[in-house]
């Protein structure tokens, strides 16, 4: 069976190919699957497919129209597939529901870490032999607020972690977790977390709801000197308010992982390019925000996980199956 995975990069591609035995023939492309590059999946039964895929009703018909049968995900979020479309070509479409909660938790701690006590300006600071501590004041996370927005794996993994830090700890979700609430957690209103939490770790999927739900109404509750860490889905975050916020000299820092208008950037070396995003330009430009490329999932555990359960994916496909990872079941 012909198999194509889209936007594979380097470390990912010998784990996907041990994943495959020798019934398969695998390509591996690092290119985004669009519109545009659609055609490069013709007589492949099994598309894999990224985050920054675009896999809207013109792609899915073209898709279909080219032998594919499956699309595996090789993510948990899935908001950039029609699965209307899907269902309506009569495609199966599959994602990976779980993987390691805590290479992104741990990253989330990171960026905040880094945050907190300037990390990379001291670095880049004292790669120049400058070993001044001017403007690298920092703060204990002891004693502080952690306000953790969305509580399923991935937030209960980072409120463990503020709980070994000692900290205090505020929860928002549609439902409460056992775990947190063992450690201390106090569920509250979304607004009340805002305003009262001196660290802010967003983990919530995206979904019409949740779509900017740190808006500019919720970045004016927060404390002046507040983090904001996002490592979950950039359009839970209206980035231009976020912008204006940082301009009038409020939060003590920003962590982004991710961003809403991400695709067809993250991932990609822009280097020598002209940055046409002006949001993403301008927030580049405070030293007291760090970006980072889509890389929290990215640990030897957790890629390992997500191509060995895009493997069961391909192979419940062929024996006719289904399971956890479905999202759209094969046409009766």
């Amino acid at each position: 069976m012909d198999i194509v995975a889209y936007g594979v990069v380097a470390d990912e591609r010998p784990l996907l190919e041990e994943a495959f035995d020798d019934r398969h023939r695998l390509r591996c492309l690092d290119l985004v699957l669009d519109r545009d590059t659609v055609s490069t999946a013709a007589g492949c039964e099994v598309v894999c497919s990224s985050v920054n895929d675009v896999l809207d009703a013109e792609v899915l018909t073209a898709l279909a129209r080219g032998g594919t049968k499956l699309i595996t995900q090789r993510a948990t979020g899935y908001n950039n597939i029609d699965l209307t479309a899907a269902r309506e070509e009569g495609l199966s479409v599959a994602r990976v529901s779980s993987y390691s909660p805590y290479s992104v938790a741990e990253f989330a701690w990171a960026l905040a870490l880094a945050v907190n006590r300037r990390v990379a300006r001291s670095v880049a600071r004292t790669r120049d032999f400058d070993f001044r501590l001017n403007g690298l004041l920092g703060r204990d996370f002891h004693g502080r607020t952690a306000g953790v927005l969305g509580t399923g794996k991935i937030g209960t993994a980072f409120a463990r972690i503020a709980s070994g830090f000692g900290m205090r700890l505020l929860g928002s979700d549609i439902a409460q977790d056992p775990a947190c609430l063992e450690l201390g957690m106090e569920y509250v209103e979304r607004d009340r977390l805002f305003a009262e939490a001196d660290l802010i770790s967003l983990h919530l999927p995206l979904l019409p709801d949740t779509h900017h739900v740190v808006d500019a109404d919720a970045l004016a509750r927060m404390k002046d000197d507040a983090i904001l860490i996002n490592t979950s889905r950039g359009g839970l975050i209206d980035a231009q308010a976020l912008v204006e916020t940082l301009r009038a000299g409020r939060l003590d820092g920003v962590g982004l992982d991710v961003y809403e208008e991400e695709a067809g950037v993250f991932f990609f070396d822009r280097s020598m390019d002209v940055m046409t995003d002006d949001v993403l330009a301008r927030l580049m430009t405070f030293r007291n925000v760090l970006v980072s490329s889509h890389q929290a999932y990215f640990t030897r555990d957790a890629v390992g996980q997500i191509v060995a359960a895009t493997a069961r994916n391909v192979e419940d496909h062929l024996a006719g199956r289904t399971g956890e990872n479905t999202l759209v079941p094969p046409p009766a």
